[in-house]
């Protein structure tokens, strides 16, 4: 494998930071955990991530103490679990770089190192631009607003959620942000095109780091970490981009990722692992974006609810009915079934899993028994049983439900409401006499 650079001498401030950078980037884009998605292997990886969480959560114990119980990651990848991992990383980087040094002073180089890093880094930006670039070309990542979003009042939303309802508005402009991560990660792929994707990539993700720190998006550290990345493999070029960019002058051809395989077996590895790395990274998440999109485009009601809102018409409690002005009785005001198995209710009873002023649910109907099931849905999508009611559905717009909670006789009339959302229309105008 011949590299270019590998005979000149690099300063010594500059095999410092590749000591640091190599140790740290490594231990953040984990490469032996990129083939997770083919059985068997998550049954070795799994010690690697069991090592890890014993490693960070004794770090924090002793060292640290980011949180005295760290969280640990889920939906969001700012808890104090994945601050304490970031800290012991960085740790571990800085303790490796002054080992590293003390083993190693004399090494003119790590061209062919620094080779093997760069290329690993690129592939891990392609990786994660295919990951969130595909399923928004399918819409996924950011749905459109469901009934229950749509019918809660704009204050009521935390920042995140505005930015996922407004992406998750217009399937084109998701689209279009995918095409761009896609783009991105397609033009990593080739040697001769890695400078423009890392560009691209650039564009993109110093948008997503945007969104993520204006509308507090917890998942900060890994957005800011993949324009890191780009930057990284960018600086490599600083030279070629200033004068193309900056003096207007004619950049030399890059050498960046100059690489010949002298041995046909090199040649051969290395178009395996490339086929492989696109089937895992670009194939696999296509089809099964694909198979999610069409599951969910062919969602219909389930009989014999029928999706939508409801008004509660009336709420009665041991028989006594609880006027609608009434507040504090945990009276539901109105219900929203969605076409998912999910539905919320407009309550302030902690019995249901309270999120933006709504509580909600999962339900699945019993035609034979002629019964509801209601389990509690949290925004982590663990679910607990809550109840279950009897119905009865007099006329295609009414449903009657009862049972018993917390040992009180419930008896809920529902009224399908005629109430549309604006914003469920999707309005575009090319022509606008005033401003809407």
């Amino acid at each position: 494998m011949d590299i270019p650079g590998v005979l000149t001498a690099w300063p010594f401030w500059r095999r410092l930071a590749f000591r640091f950078s190599f140790i740290y980037l490594t231990l953040q884009v984990t490469p032996w955990t990129w083939l997770d998605s083919i059985p068997g292997i998550p049954t070795v990886t799994h010690y690697y991530y069991s090592f890890d969480g014993w490693a960070v959560n004794t770090a924090n114990t002793y060292i640290f103490h980011v949180r005295e119980h760290l969280v640990p990651l889920n939906g969001s990848g700012d808890t104090s679990y994945g601050w304490a991992q970031l800290w012991l990383y960085l740790s571990i980087a800085a303790i490796g770089c002054v080992i590293w040094s003390v083993l190693d002073p004399k090494r003119d180089n790590y061209a062919r190192l620094d080779y093997v890093l760069r290329t690993f880094v690129r592939y891990y930006i392609a990786l994660v631009a295919f990951a969130y670039g595909v399923i928004k070309l399918f819409a996924l990542q950011m749905p459109f607003p469901n009934q229950s979003q749509l019918a809660t009042p704009l204050g009521d939303l935390l920042p995140m959620r505005l930015s996922w309802l407004f992406i998750g508005y217009s399937v084109p402009y998701q689209f279009f942000s995918g095409l761009m991560e896609s783009v991105a990660g397609l033009l990593l792929l080739n040697r001769r095109t890695v400078t423009l994707g890392l560009l691209v990539a650039t564009g993109v993700f110093v948008n997503v780091v945007m969104i993520n720190l204006c509308y507090d998006v917890p998942v900060k550290i890994f957005s800011i970490h993949l324009l890191v990345f780009c930057l990284f493999l960018l600086a490599y070029e600083s030279r070629r981009l200033i004068a193309f960019f900056a003096l207007n002058q004619q950049p030399s051809a890059s050498t960046a990722y100059s690489m010949t395989f002298t041995s046909k077996w090199a040649r051969v590895s290395r178009l395996a692992a490339k086929t492989l790395f696109i089937v895992l990274a670009v194939i696999m998440p296509f089809y099964n974006s694909w198979e999610t999109y069409k599951s969910a485009s062919n969602r219909t009601d389930i009989p014999p609810i029928r999706a939508g809102m409801y008004d509660v018409k009336i709420y009665a409690v041991n028989k006594d009915t609880i006027s609608a002005i009434n507040t504090g009785a945990n009276r539901w005001k109105d219900v929203v079934f969605e076409n998912n198995g999910g539905g919320s209710v407009n309550t302030t009873d902690t019995l249901f899993a309270q999120r933006y002023g709504r509580g909600y649910f999962g339900y699945r109907p019993d035609t034979s028994n002629h019964q509801v099931v209601f389990w509690k849905r949290s925004p982590s999508f663990d679910s607990t049983y809550l109840f279950t009611m009897l119905y009865d559905l007099p006329d295609s717009n009414t449903i009657r439900l009862w049972t018993s909670i917390r040992t009180d006789s419930v008896y809920v009339e529902l009224v399908r409401s005629p109430r549309r959302f604006q914003l469920a229309e999707k309005q575009f105008h090319w022509l606008s006499e005033y401003n809407r």
